[in-house]
């Protein structure tokens, strides 16, 4: 036989009207529907959750119907959302990708009116009627005009939808809720102020230090500061202001870039980056000609790091002239590392808090006196700020800080900070017993060597004053930076 030749099949043969049989026909169908689609025969056998076959003795058969039943309801709320979210807008969002049930398995008839189309739906909100360009409808007793009190209160509570989505306003039109004119301006107005306060708060979370300025960027700084040796540990805060934040620290083993040695105990000062402080402070830096030329071509922000800067050049200054005074170690940004005046992390207590005797407020009145005249003639400085807050008790001597407000005498309020200053010496060591303190005018012409002669405290303002403009005058016609003010000669040193 050859391998190639045609297999031979037997012929069954078979009438015409065997072929055009329908029952021979479904036969043939259901045969080849049982051979391709097994399974389905196999499920459609089994129990189906129908209306007419329901088997409710099976806790199985009720949950499946249960949550068909939870399923649907969801979708038709579903469908609700989605059409008062989509409104009239010309493009349309559709939220079938969350819908539990397929289409397909839905029994709702296409024919069958869903209730949310109807004229009563809660969750639509109704059109403003639309008042007529004479400006009323109606006739007679039933006039109503634009101006109706139950018109413009359906309209104000359909304007509260166009508010922020932060400030909620509940469903009003579901309520028929009216709101005047006068709550509607107020409810207006306090979430426009909400949605600023909002955007504030977020500025300031982003951009400005926390509570205790310690922001990410801060925290990088001093993060950066231990890893290089400079410090070993950050122990914890020692005191907070307005402007500032003073942590201790116990120093590391390397030196900083420029060979200085790191003290055992150091204070990390803080500023801290929010410009609300700060507002009212640019006095003293904005007319220092050392930061003049910079003042002007810096973003506020960065003008808080040049606060660091001013200091520490202050500290500098008053470091040479011998002055008691935190050494400065390193300076990066608007973080300033200075020595800790103190010892084991307890802080040298400020004036104000320490109970000296009588022989100590003496010495230490006489110590301040020294202190501000050789602040004044060496480091040409006027602290600006000096109290009994900025001045600590240590070791029998007095320690000034916080001089980052400090000023030149050549500056155009250099000598009322100086007279300010004077009268904080003077009072407080009045009240603390020392007979020797002199008042604030003579206390003035001691530090400074100026003999102004005025009875009354008025009239030596004045005269400070008119000194003050004298010098500025002399500066802007001639762009020097030294001061003309005239001495007597100058005043006797007080030594301690």
């Amino acid at each position: 036989q050859c391998p190639w030749g045609a297999p031979k099949t037997a012929s069954i043969s078979c009438s015409l009207a065997d072929v055009m049989s329908e029952q021979l026909a479904k036969e043939l169908q259901l045969e080849e529907e049982n051979a391709a689609f097994p399974e389905a025969v196999a499920v459609a056998e089994g129990p189906f959750i129908t209306g007419e076959n329901i088997d409710t003795s099976s806790d199985l058969m009720l949950a499946q119907m249960l949550q068909m039943e939870f399923d649907r309801e969801y979708d038709a709320q579903l469908r609700r959302e989605e059409k008062k979210f989509n409104g009239d807008s010309k493009v349309s969002i559709s939220f079938e990708n969350y819908r539990k049930v397929h289409p397909f398995d839905s029994d709702s008839s296409e024919d069958e009116v869903d209730w949310q189309d109807t004229r009563h739906d809660p969750y639509r909100a109704d059109k403003p009627t639309t008042t007529p360009k004479k400006g009323f409808i109606g006739k007679g007793k039933d006039i109503t005009t634009k101006h109706d009190e139950v018109v413009c209160g359906r309209k104000n509570t359909a304007r509260m939808e166009n508010f922020a989505p932060e400030f909620q306003v509940g469903d009003g039109i579901g309520m028929d809720l009216k709101l005047s004119n006068q709550v509607f301006n107020a409810l207006k107005q306090h979430a426009y102020s909400e949605e600023r306060r909002s955007a504030r708060l977020h500025e300031k979370k982003e951009h400005s230090t926390a509570e205790k300025a310690v922001d990410p960027k801060t925290r990088l700084l001093l993060y950066k500061m231990v890893n290089a040796g400079m410090l070993e540990t950050i122990t914890g805060c020692i005191s907070t202001g307005k402007e500032s934040v003073v942590f201790h620290a116990y120093g590391g083993k390397s030196a900083t870039e420029d060979d200085k040695v790191i003290p055992p105990e150091c204070a990390i000062k803080v500023f801290k980056t929010t410009l609300n402080e700060f507002k009212n402070r640019d006095k003293y830096i904005k007319d220092d000609y050392r930061f003049k030329d910079r003042f002007s071509k810096l973003n506020p922000r960065k003008i808080i790091r040049m606060w660091a800067e001013k200091e520490m050049h202050n500290l500098t200054r008053m470091q040479n002239a011998g002055i008691p005074c935190p050494q400065v170690v390193i300076l990066k940004k608007h973080i300033l590392v200075m020595s800790f005046i103190g010892q084991d992390q307890v802080p040298a207590p400020k004036l104000k808090d320490v109970k000296l005797n009588s022989e100590d407020m003496k010495k230490a009145y006489y110590q301040i006196l020294n202190m501000m005249q050789r602040l004044y003639k060496e480091c040409k400085l006027v602290h600006a700020d000096l109290s009994e807050y900025n001045m600590l008790w240590h070791d029998g001597k007095v320690w000034l800080i916080d001089v980052s407000q400090s000023v030149e005498p050549t500056h155009p309020h250099g000598l009322e900070f100086l007279f300010r200053d004077c009268r904080n010496v003077s009072q407080f060591f009045q009240k603390g017993g020392v007979a020797e303190a002199l008042n604030e005018r003579e206390l003035f012409n001691a530090v400074s060597g100026l003999n102004i002669t005025a009875d009354n405290e008025v009239d030596f303002q004045a005269e400070i004053e008119a000194l003050e403009k004298m010098n500025e005058d002399h500066v802007q016609n001639h762009g020097k930076k030294v001061s003309t003010f005239s001495s007597d000669g100058d005043p006797p040193i007080y030594n301690e």
